[in-house]
């Protein structure tokens, strides 16, 4: 993706289910939770690269010994950082207590970080100040153990207004106004209700309070905890927890707009937010790993016991497609195969654009991750020229002669390298004011390869803000003197704010929406956008059921291809001579590609939840009042 986007996040949860000389015995370490945590969390790094985070919890632990640990980093390799504080621990452990070397017993009871139960985190900073004291997991901290509780997660709330006011009413006062606190609060106190309530009942029963703690601990019920807390939660959500005696669960929204994943045998349970984590760090094949529902929860009690369990009824699934265009990582044979499909159904667009000369035609793609749609879309050419090869064979009538045919054959697609990214955008640029200056040397161009009799096909996973292609692709890609530039995108237009866990909050800094507010101007208009504003105030105070998405009808005054020949404009700086085309996915051949993951709501403005559309409305409002804050 050219223009850098930012989304939440990932996790991994690791539950160890035979005691840690187990794991010594057969895989020569005790610290084979936290060894293979280390991979799950590299492995998804491309889900997070501004913070980090890992805890673990240890079973049977005798009081006064520490069960609990926790490191966070927000370092420039926060991943590395965080391992290397671990292993520096338990180095100087080791060296200071040689006698812990061969004593799985005497490791656990004073080596942390060792445990049964693991949770990791990589973050975007997408929402709130990116200091180590907003990196999961968080940590909610009670003397019972019972009470402790700690959460990670993938997730934004739409309506985290409403659920902290829902804790004030309750009696809380929270710390800060933020969906994890409030979360992890709203969890924290129906955990709290319901040991309280085991407790009473428990001493009805004749126990005293030394024999009611491992009693509490078989008898919670997670699943009902969660029930009462998740009733009200309007997101996204894949929401992971441990509770300090050893439950653990991880939780999905109903509609699926999060990814989860888990695998389970004998020894373990594992949880992580993309399939090929699992296959890989753990050597399990394909169908192995499973989707959690929609809905549901996968619960480890502290005695193993693992279930799957229904805690929100399920909406009609809309899993994010983002996550199959650009944000898991291409190796899920799934993924790898959806986003050829993505480039293959570009292909008749773009054949029609350079008119089917394919002989004077470059096709490339721009680092690295649209690749794989890149692959696709040749396919569909060699295809096309092996269609267009037949026919010219077969209207020889058996008399070319074998250098013509020779000829015919060697045609074969043009494929160049052209766009070569030299740094890491994110690593320099944080302030909007320093990108221009830096964003023009984040590519470097291939010379030699183009004529100018040439057409430049080049595909992208999808053209957000258009920054990097106006401020450095297109000018770049124009030194090459190409008769025509055409931009691909494997993703349709986005056109909305996502508000799930995607960072994008505000409407003007999307292409499209800027494409169809100049469409407006141009065509006299411009006054529906009041008429859009009135209509977007007047649904502030309606119940969220009733909420609509009124952007839609300034959009639905134009065709995909007027706003996208709009796009091109933009795009393009007053310097380029260069002919420049756009094209995009059309939703449906996004449905096609991808079909389980329906989601769609930033291209179309279809949102899944009744939250989303109050949240667009906000944009639009903030927008056109000229608030510079987010909407949500």
């Amino acid at each position: 993706m050219s223009d850098a986007i930012k989304h939440e996040c990932g996790i991994a949860l690791i539950r160890l289910l035979k005691p840690l000389e187990f794991y010594k015995e057969k895989y020569g370490s005790a610290f084979y939770g936290v060894n293979k945590m280390y991979l799950m969390m590299e492995k998804q790094h491309n889900r997070g690269q501004d913070g980090a985070g890992f805890a673990s919890i240890k079973l049977d632990t005798a009081p006064g010994e520490r069960y609990i640990s926790r490191v966070r980093s927000i370092a420039q390799q926060p991943i590395q950082d965080i391992f290397a504080q671990i292993n520096e621990r338990i180095n100087r452990e080791f060296t200071e207590h040689p006698e812990y070397t061969d004593d799985v017993a005497l490791q656990k009871k004073n080596i942390p970080y060792i445990g049964e139960v693991l949770l990791g985190h990589v973050r975007y900073g997408t929402f709130g100040k990116n200091s180590v004291e907003n990196v999961h997991p968080f940590l909610r901290q009670n003397n019972w153990m019972h009470r402790n509780l700690i959460v990670a997660g993938n997730f934004n709330m739409t309506n985290v207004n409403e659920l902290f006011e829902g804790l004030v009413k309750i009696g809380q006062h929270p710390k800060e106004k933020a969906d994890t606190v409030t979360i992890m609060e709203k969890i924290g106190h129906f955990l709290d209700d319901a040991v309280a309530k085991k407790y009473k009942q428990l001493k009805h029963e004749g126990y005293n309070k030394n024999e009611c703690s491992p009693l509490i601990a078989d008898r919670l019920n997670v699943a009902k905890i969660l029930k009462r807390s998740a009733k009200d939660w309007d997101g996204g959500y894949a929401i992971a927890g441990l509770l300090g005696h050893g439950d653990s669960f991880v939780l999905r929204d109903p509609a699926g707009i999060r990814p989860a994943y888990y695998y389970q045998d004998d020894e373990v349970v594992v949880v992580a937010s993309e399939r090929p984590v699992i296959q890989t760090v753990f050597n399990v094949n394909f169908e192995d790993v499973k989707e959690l529902t929609p809905g549901h929860a996968i619960i480890t009690k502290k005695s193993g016991e693992t279930s799957i369990k229904k805690i929100l009824k399920p909406l009609e699934r809309k899993a994010c497609s983002f996550e199959r265009i650009y944000f898991s990582r291409g190796s899920d044979a799934e993924i790898y195969q959806e986003r050829k499909n993505l480039g293959k159904l570009l292909m008749p667009k773009v054949l029609e654009a350079i008119n089917f000369d394919t002989k004077n035609t470059v096709f490339s793609y721009i680092p690295n991750t649209a690749e794989t749609s890149f692959f696709g879309m040749i396919e569909t050419v060699e295809d096309h020229l092996n269609k267009k090869k037949t026919e010219a064979i077969i209207s020889g009538n058996g008399e070319l002669s074998a250098e013509r045919v020779t000829q015919i054959l060697s045609e074969r697609p043009r494929i160049e390298k052209i766009a070569i990214k030299d740094v890491k955008l994110r690593t320099f640029i944080t302030e909007d004011s320093s990108r221009d200056d830096l964003v023009a040397h984040v590519y470097d161009i291939t010379y030699g390869v183009i004529k100018p009799t040439d057409n430049l096909v080049i595909i992208d996973d999808s053209i957000v803000r258009g920054t990097t292609l106006k401020k450095s692709i297109i000018k770049m890609m124009e030194r090459l003197h190409p008769k025509k530039i055409i931009v691909v995108s494997s993703a349709p237009q986005i056109r909305y704010p996502d508000c799930y866990g995607i960072d994008m909050a505000k409407l003007e800094d999307l292409i499209a929406f800027r494409a169809m507010l100049e469409l407006l101007k141009e065509n006299d208009k411009y006054h529906l956008v009041e008429e859009v504003y009135k209509k977007c105030l007047e649904q502030v105070q309606l119940e969220d059921k009733e909420v609509r998405n009124f952007v839609k009808e300034l959009y639905n005054q134009f065709s995909a291809e007027q706003i996208s020949d709009k796009i091109a404009e933009l795009i393009c700086d007053p310097s380029v001579k260069t002919e420049v085309k756009t094209i995009f996915q059309t939703i449906e051949n996004l449905h096609i590609a991808c079909p389980k993951n329906l989601g769609d709501w930033y291209f179309t403005g279809n949102y899944p939840t009744v939250g989303g559309n109050r949240v667009v409305n906000r944009a639009f409002i903030n927008f056109y009042e000229g608030n510079n804050k987010r909407a949500y």
